[in-house]
């Protein structure tokens, strides 16, 4: 039998992981904000959205029937690009922001914890994901989708396909976007 305490205490660190995440999403998109390529950064997911309960994959609670707050295991970062130049510094970006977030704060989040799908912009054509390996290519499975390294570090998966609801505006959250930067609407 879990306790009323374990479930409340379960349920805090699932809020508390979602707020980490969402801290880490700043720290990346302003990290990102700083790059020329970058024109937009949203967060969608899990992490942007208020959290709902659900019974886990956790077999005590499964088992039991018991409901807790979602688990938000990762980061979906949108990032809009006026080009494709530069992914290398970016990835470097998306790093360096993790680090720094772990040494001032204690919170950490694995670097494939986040995963950055990539934009064109203005119309938002998806482009692919930004590749967590460190070359380009890796010589891994993943490597071998049509498409995946061109240009290198944009990764490409089989049988992908963003769900079209993913990105509607009350399912994300707008972290950076120039065009409110430089004062244009």
């Amino acid at each position: 039998m879990i306790s009323a305490q374990a479930i409340a205490k379960q349920n805090r660190y699932l809020l508390q992981r979602q707020a980490d995440l969402r801290r880490a999403a700043d720290c990346v998109a302003s990290g990102l904000a700083r790059h020329p390529s970058v024109a937009k950064v949203a967060l969608f997911g899990s992490v942007a959205v208020p959290l709902v309960k659900e019974i886990p994959r956790f077999r005590e609670y499964r088992r039991a029937g018991i409901e807790v707050w979602h688990e938000c295991k990762d980061l979906d970062l949108a990032v809009w690009l006026e080009n494709l130049t530069g992914l290398r510094e970016m990835r470097r970006i998306v790093s360096e922001a993790l680090n720094k977030l772990l040494l001032e704060t204690g919170i950490g989040v694995a670097h494939h914890q986040v995963d950055t799908f990539l934009f064109k912009q203005p119309n938002g054509g998806y482009l692919g994901r930004l590749c967590k390996f460190s070359q380009c290519p890796k010589n891994k499975p993943e490597c071998l989708v049509p498409g995946c390294g061109q240009p290198p570090l944009l990764q490409q998966h089989e049988d992908f396909a963003l769900d079209s609801q993913a990105l509607r505006p009350q399912l994300m959250a707008v972290l950076y976007d120039r065009t409110l930067q430089e004062g244009i609407v």
